[in-house]
């Protein structure tokens, strides 16, 4: 007695977009719906919800025209889309780089002229001490 599994939303997603990116085609809800399960396993009671997700997160592209919704995906657009991200996260990245280099010769130039000595340190640390052990009595 064998169960199928059944697919998570990341593989029913992955796989209905394998199906845009093969046929380079354009489609309709009905379409997908019977395309779907047979090609990709994604049972038709769960086309919609998945197709709707894509559309959301923008992998898929939606247009109503007259009374019919109509959608696509092609291949270079998600590439186009992925370099655009890539982009925005290399530029982000610098910007990071960038402020933590000027942090640091914020902190080298706030250091000279300023020698910490044991005492310096030590007696901030007792003046805390014993106002803890005062409040505490």
């Amino acid at each position: 007695m064998s169960k199928k599994k059944g697919l998570s939303a990341e593989e029913k997603r992955a796989r209905m977009m394998e199906i845009f990116f093969e046929t380079k085609d354009v489609f309709q809800l009905k379409d997908m719906e019977k395309i779907a399960p047979k090609e990709k396993g994604i049972t038709a009671m769960s086309v919609k919800e998945v197709l709707q997700s894509l559309v959301d997160d923008g992998m898929v592209d939606c247009e109503r025209i007259g009374t019919s919704n109509y959608y696509w995906a092609f291949p270079s657009k998600a590439l186009h889309t992925r370099k655009r991200k890539l982009e925005v996260l290399e530029s982000q990245l610098s910007e990071g780089n960038q402020k933590h280099a000027n942090l640091q010769k914020s902190i080298e130039k706030a250091k000279i002229g300023r020698h910490e000595t044991v005492k310096q340190i030590k007696w901030p640390k007792k003046q805390l001490t014993d106002g803890l052990i005062t409040y505490l009595l």
